[in-house]
């Protein structure tokens, strides 16, 4: 199937499926306030009504989906979606994406549904960080997990770190080793003003330069690896062999080969992880469209985008949060726990 491209000729590749909105952790780079508003379940799509619409997607040309949250291991069932996935000719990707407090319970059963590959997010390997980055005292269990994934079967398993300066900036080094210790390839990623990153400024980005330098200072020369694909990260190569990935959104945005989409676990589709309104697929699907109905509504937005929003946010002069707490509050559907990052 050849996918169908936007304005920009970027084909519709990648889609990104969130299966919950609620999240185990209280990520301060995510969701750093108190109190959220959650999505009635009456709205959260059925395993049956997402795999529909995979269908409808991969018609029009994805071959990959990745299932995200919130923390997608909290949906009961999982595994379940997973196979319904796998069964699908026109898919030859299915990943995960999840913070690993619970991947220790559920990793084989994913292996065995399908799954192809997990990331899981790991900001530090310090328990006090951990503690103060996510308002929980899970760290022993995410490694548990990293490590069951391992046991599990999976390979080629990322590892991502959200980077933040004063907080984590300094634990680079051993990230790389732990990485390269568990047979994983860790990917830093710089501190975005998106969702509901409320508490977002300039100067607590660590910059795709800052980390090369620092990188540079503990493992001395680095190569860049040409790319070949439209992933969102860089990645290089240590003397050693070890790999790495650097995922620059802020400073060098890669809008150019965007090719995702995102579905939120109540159907609504966004074209853009920066796009402040989307399309709500749940009800037409409700309302009895057929799937070709369904198909042609995608590809008519999918054909008219335009979104370069991280390009739009790199030209901003005076970059603030793109949305604060009132924001949130009236349009839930921006907080990267429901749109799914």
């Amino acid at each position: 199937m050849t996918a169908v491209p936007d304005r920009f000729g970027r084909p519709l590749r990648n889609l990104r499926l969130s299966v919950t909105d609620r999240c185990n952790l209280r990520c301060q780079y995510c969701m750093p306030e108190e109190d959220y508003v959650w999505l009635p379940k009456a709205n959260v799509l059925t395993f049956e009504e997402m795999a529909r619409l995979v269908d409808v997607f991969s018609s029009l040309g994805v071959d990959k989906v990745r299932l995200t949250g919130g923390e997608p291991l909290l949906r009961s069932d999982l595994p379940v979606l997973v196979r319904m996935l796998a069964a699908k000719p026109a898919i030859r990707d299915i990943a995960l994406t999840t913070n690993g407090v619970l991947l220790k319970d559920h990793a084989v059963a994913l292996r065995e549904a399908g799954l192809q590959r997990v990331t899981v997010s790991l900001d530090t390997l310090d328990r006090a960080t951990f503690r103060l980055l996510s308002r929980r005292d899970d760290l022993p269990r995410v490694l548990d997990g990293i490590a069951a994934a391992s046991a599990a079967g999976f390979t080629g398993t990322k590892l991502d770190t959200v980077v933040i300066a004063g907080v984590n900036d300094g634990e680079l080094p051993a990230l790389v080793d732990f990485a390269r210790a568990n047979g994983s390839e860790i990917r830093f990623i710089e501190y975005m003003d998106v969702g509901g990153a409320t508490h977002w400024r300039m100067d607590r980005v660590v910059t795709r330069a800052r980390m090369l330098q620092q990188l540079t200072a503990a493992f001395g020369p680095i190569r860049e690896i040409p790319r070949s694909d439209s992933a969102p990260a860089e990645r290089f190569e240590l003397a050693d062999g070890t790999t790495f990935g650097i995922i620059a959104s802020v400073t060098r945005p890669f809008c150019g080969t965007c090719d995702r989409a995102r579905l939120t676990a109540d159907g609504m589709w966004f074209t853009c992880l920066y796009a402040t309104t989307g399309a709500d697929l749940r009800e037409l699907a409700r309302s009895g469209a057929d799937n070709a109905a369904l198909a042609r509504a995608i590809a008519t937005t999918w054909t008219g985008r335009t979104d370069r929003g991280a390009e739009v946010r790199a030209g901003l002069p005076d970059r603030t949060p793109l949305a604060d707490q009132a924001m949130l509050r009236s349009s839930p559907h921006l907080e990267m726990h429901t749109r799914g990052g």
